[in-house]
């Protein structure tokens, strides 16, 4: 029963690190522009990203508000340009990760995409960081073709 388990174990832990999953990225031209943190002063940029090598060969579909944005994979992001009030995202892997917040137009948020060992696959963890956390881990990510 032992062997099993550490077997299974094994077999999960290779997964969530082994492989490269791939996304439409974005061109170096969008990735750049991005990466100015210049907000619409009507809007607001909910920067959402995943910069860790930890189930690299997983990808987690982002819902906001309901509608499908795009599939993070290891060190990339999404820039989701909102309009200001109540927002919602919501990050599928073998948990659903939600996070609520209300997005004030003219200002960036940042959520980091936490990856965490799962039983089967990757788990996710969304959590809303500083400004200076947030631009660092998106400055070494590259940017998502949002849906």
């Amino acid at each position: 029963m032992f062997k099993q388990f550490t077997f299974a174990a094994l077999m999960a832990m290779t997964a969530l690190t082994a492989g490269c999953a791939s996304v439409n990225m974005a061109s170096d031209n969008q990735d750049a522009q991005a990466k100015t943190f210049q907000v619409s002063p009507d809007k607001a940029n909910i920067y959402v990203y995943r910069n860790e090598s930890m189930g690299a060969g997983v990808k987690m579909p982002v819902a906001l508000n309901g509608k499908p944005v795009g599939q993070t994979v290891a060190k990339s992001y999404l820039m989701l340009s909102v309009p200001a009030g109540h927002q919602t995202l919501v990050s599928s892997a073998e948990n659903d990760s939600e996070l609520k917040l209300t997005a004030e137009a003219g200002k960036n948020y940042f959520v980091w995409q936490e990856v965490k060992v799962g039983f089967i696959k990757a788990r996710n963890n969304l959590q809303v960081v500083d400004d200076k956390t947030g631009r660092a881990g998106v400055s070494e990510s590259k940017l998502i073709q949002a849906q």
